[in-house]
């Protein structure tokens, strides 16, 4: 089976995941998702399948004969969505032969544009596959998946010598846990690679720093006939604190490794207000420095407007890879060298974001990031081609191949 035909099979089936969920797995549907994979697992042959009862799933190959001391190399994607733009089925479409120019989507409304995506254009000549533009299309993670498991097919198809080859497919992912209940033991792997990331070739393993702070506004409601010095608008006050945070590092303002403060939601009234923000950045020291404005806006504030008006709370999601990364660094050269042998440029770029290898990397298990071939996630305008994806499971059969060595 192809990759993208796999991809097909997985977008069927809905997964979003459940930010105010307290269970693990947080959406029951993902466990609709592992079952299938591990039914198609045992197909492929793999051994020691386990899917636990926190809807994470491995798997093992074996080590071809002979092969038996070579590292064993993990390969992980999640089996997570995000919840936007995900409230009903989801409707593929496929491109063929896809011109690198505007594209409707579906009956939407909406328009996949080289204006806006300008690497649209490197696409043309190639089967492109979007969702109708209702819903995303599920590529972030379900084409890692699938990428993964051609790979484990071709690598038994082609009688492919390699080491023991691990397997592992997680939950929750998107809201940040997918490595929470990773089991590293059960895992087996010396070292590994998330299949997480965006263009075929990239290469990732600086990700950011990462903490969400949750501002919550105390204010005070009289009457606004007779409320001269007395009304604390808690909707005003956080307007204060946005206004106070720098205006150009927000995601729109910024690349590569300038971090940025990112307002994800915000609600109130003039009792009452809440904002809640994601903070990133690269750099260690800059990442402080944020968390440490955050700090200061709110004692200067609680100063202006009387103590208990303004309550932060910071809470550290994940670190930076690179420092655990570098110390390994044959992952990353061994990555370059199994993109040209695919005939693919390697990309090293930093990681704008994070995947379960950053907190696996800390947990013992040093796992950089690859690309799979698709292009913005999160929303409705996602899509990937399918020679993409074929490029990708090259990658990684280059990989196994180069491991084996």
């Amino acid at each position: 089976m192809k990759a993208y035909e796999r991809l097909l099979n997985y977008v069927a089936i809905r997964t979003p995941s459940d930010e105010n969920s307290k269970t693990i797995p947080s959406s029951k549907c993902q466990f609709h998702l592992a079952n299938l994979l591990k039914e198609e697992m045992n197909d492929l042959g793999l051994c020691d399948i386990l899917l636990d009862d926190q809807c994470y799933l491995y798997g093992k190959l074996p080590a071809t004969s002979g092969y038996e001391d070579r590292p064993t190399i993990g390969f992980i994607a999640h089996m997570d969505t995000v919840s936007d733009f995900c409230n009903h089925d989801i409707h593929p479409i496929i491109t063929k032969n896809y011109d690198g120019k505007e594209l409707p989507l579906g009956n939407s409304g909406l328009v996949l544009s080289p204006k806006i995506f300008p690497h649209l254009k490197t696409l043309a000549g190639r089967t492109l596959i979007t969702s109708d533009g209702t819903t995303i299309l599920g590529a972030d993670d379900k084409a890692g998946i699938a990428e993964i498991l051609t790979m484990i097919e071709l690598i038994q198809k082609e009688n492919i010598p390699h080491g023991a080859l691990c397997v592992a497919f997680t939950p929750d992912e998107e809201i940040g846990s997918g490595a929470s209940h990773f089991n590293i033991e059960t895992f087996g792997a010396d070292y590994a690679y998330t299949m997480d990331g965006d263009t075929e070739g990239e290469i990732q393993y600086e990700n950011f720093n990462a903490c969400k702070a949750d501002f919550h506004i105390k204010g005070f409601n009289v009457h606004p006939g007779s409320s001269k010095n007395t009304m604390i608008n808690a909707c005003l006050v956080a307007m204060e604190i946005n206004n106070a945070l720098p205006s150009m590092e927000t995601p729109r303002g910024t690349e590569d490794y300038e971090g940025f403060y990112h307002l994800l939601s915000m609600s109130g009234d003039v009792s009452q207000a809440n904002l809640h923000y994601i903070i990133r950045d690269h750099d260690s020291s800059l990442f402080e420095a944020k968390k440490q404005t955050l700090r200061l806006i709110e004692k200067n504030l609680n100063e202006r407007w009387g103590n208990g008006t303004v309550s932060l709370t910071i809470t550290d999601q994940y670190y930076n890879m690179a420092g655990i990364i570098k110390e390994c660094m044959h992952l990353i050269d061994h990555a370059k060298l199994a993109c040209e042998n695919a005939h693919v440029t390697p990309l090293i770029l930093p990681i704008r974001g994070g995947t379960d290898g950053c907190q696996l990397s800390f947990k013992g298990l040093p796992c950089p990031n690859l690309g799979t071939g698709g292009h913005a996630y999160h929303g409705p305008y996602e899509h990937i081609t399918v020679e993409a994806m074929d490029q990708s499971v090259n990658i990684m059969i280059e990989l196994v191949k180069l491991y084996a060595k």
